[in-house]
This record gives C-alpha cells, structure tokens and sequence, in this order.
C-alpha cells in the first residue's frame, strides 16, 4: 500500500474524500467479499465507497438502502428504455442538452459517487454515450449563441466528484456569460461521500453565489436510512453560504412507495435548511423496471402524503412526459 494512504477504518469516513473514492467496492468480487453474499452478474457496473458500504451492510437485505445500491437479477431481464428521457434527443453534443427554452443540462463528467441500481442513464453511462463527451468552451460558445438561457443544471455523472479546481474552472466560464443567471448543481455526493465538502470546496461555493443571482444545490436522497451524522454535519456547513439548498427524490418500489416514509424524509430535510423540489416518478429505465410502480399507485401515496403533510413540506410530485418532452405535474389537484 502506498504510504501516503491512510489504513482503512471500517465505516469511517477518510479526512481525503479522494482516499475514500479510490478505495472504493468496484467489483463483484469486491461486493461478494465485503457483504458476505453471492451477486448476480449484471451488465452494469459496481461502486460503493467503503465507508457508506457499512452503512449498507448494517442495513442487512430487502432494505431500501440494499435495494437501491447493490445488483438484483431483475437488472438483466427484458423491458424498459435504454434512454427514458430521450436525452440523445435533445443532445446538442460536447455535453449539452437542451430540452427548456431557458435553461440547459450540461454534464461535465459521466461519474458517479455510487452506482444507483435505478438510476435512468445507467444505459448511456455502460454505453459511454456521446452525451457525456463533454467540452466547456464549446458549451460557452453554445450559451453566447442563445442567450435565453439563463440556467445551467450542472448533471452527469455527478459534478461534486470533479475536482475543486474543475470546478471552479466551470463556475468562472459561465458567470462571463451574460445570459447566465443561475446555476443549479445535481448530487447525490453530500450522502454518499460527505467529506467531499472540504473547506476549499465550501468557500468556492460561497464565493460563487455571490457572482450569480442564484446557485442551487438539489441533493438527491430517497430514504432518511441514507443519512449519516457526516451528512447532517455538511448541511451546517452549506446552510450559511448564500446557496439555495434543495432536494430531489424518485419514488421507487421497495424503498420509499409509502407516504410515511417521504414525510420523515421530507420534515427532516425541511428541519435541516432543505427545500424539498422534486419527488419524480420513476422512469421506464432498461435494467431497473423492478423499481416501477403505476402513476395510480403513486398518485395514491402522493394524496395521502398531502393529507398529512403541511404544504410547505412537499416538492412537487413529477413525471416525464413520452419522448424526453419534459416534467409535468403528476398530480394537478
């Protein structure tokens, strides 16, 4: 081992967020050896940072944190869409996708903190889509050139696995945009690898939000079983920066399909400076239909969640519409 790396502490979270990634569970034979059980072997890959795998393995099988980040033999069978939101579609190429008049995606990396078992490019991620070959100034040049975009949704991948400097890289190009008013960051990197919100990181952030009238930070969490003391700690620390803190989250079978559930989550987002955004309905994905449930059933959960819930305590309930067109409400009343 290399002795610059600190020894493994089982369940502890590294001082280096870096440490933690590179040592993370990357294959079958890893996920075998650590959770003590047979894995069928799927087309997709394996990544769970050790740390956050205890977490995990506590948990023990069948549970929402089991069913969501470790391989099921429901992943090979027939059925689904390789890409549910038809992002090659409205693909611009270099990284872009531009599906709203004002706004755009833009993915500058194709990696992740964790391999999310339903996650709805996880055909494009085993495919190396075009989509992810990304280019920053051809994006600036695409930004120049329609300048009624005002938002740039940073996604992926997960941008928060970029270096700081990347980073930074990326903020500094598009706040000489014009156009360029707010920009919103996808992660599911503050509950799966806290430590990745080091000091450098936070005051890029502050520092930030000050050259654009809003910077967001949507974090995707679909079960309060995800958290973890290092996760509430981060929240103190974003809270004070000037950023709008949201949340996003997919209503999934066997994870959160209750309303109890998403209101625990929900409350305890809002108790900790979290806007709940968005609850979507999961996507026709190829390789994670064992996830789906009906628009009945989830307008069901979503009413009685409203029932008992204060309204400001609810994201929107959403879903794609065919053909990549974009979100629409699932529920109107």
């Amino acid at each position: 081992m290399n002795n610059n790396v600190s020894p493994i502490r089982e369940g502890v979270y590294s001082p280096d967020w870096q440490q933690d990634f590179r040592l993370a569970l990357k294959s079958l034979t890893d996920l075998e050896e650590y959770f003590e059980v047979g894995f069928p072997q799927t087309p997709y890959s394996q990544f769970i940072p050790r740390p956050f795998a205890l977490k995990i393995k506590n948990a023990g099988e069948g549970s929402p944190l089991w069913r969501q980040f470790l391989p099921a033999d429901e992943e090979s069978e027939d059925g689904g869409l390789v890409d549910p939101i038809a992002d090659e579609h409205y693909s611009k190429g270099k990284g872009i996708i531009h599906r709203y008049k004002n706004r755009i995606l833009y993915t500058p990396t194709e990696v992740c903190p964790i391999q999310c078992r339903y996650c709805f490019r996880k055909n494009e991620l085993l495919q190396n889509s075009d989509v992810f070959k990304n280019n920053l100034e051809v994006a600036i040049n695409y930004l120049e050139n329609n300048p009624q975009v005002e938002e740039v949704i940073l996604t992926g991948g997960d941008p928060l696995v970029l270096a700081n400097h990347k980073i930074e890289q990326i903020l500094e190009a598009f706040s000489k945009v014009p156009s360029v008013k707010m920009i919103r960051f996808h992660t599911r990197t503050p509950i799966i690898l806290p430590n990745r919100l080091d000091d450098e990181l936070l005051d890029l952030l502050k520092r930030y939000a000050h050259k654009f009238t809003i910077l967001s930070l949507v974090i995707h969490t679909n079960h309060l079983s995800e958290w973890t003391p290092e996760f509430l700690y981060a929240l103190q620390k974003l809270r004070p920066l000037g950023i709008n803190l949201l949340s996003q989250s997919v209503l999934l079978k066997g994870v959160n399909d209750n309303w109890l559930d998403l209101k625990v989550l929900f409350s305890s987002l809002v108790a900790n400076g979290v806007n709940p955004y968005y609850l979507h309905h999961p996507d026709p994905t190829k390789g994670a239909m064992h996830f789906m449930l009906s628009r009945e059933e989830g307008e069901l959960i979503y009413k009685k969640l409203k029932e008992e819930s204060s309204g400001f305590l609810l994201p929107h309930y959403v879903v794609e519409q065919p053909n990549g067109a974009g979100k629409i409400f699932a529920l109107n009343s």
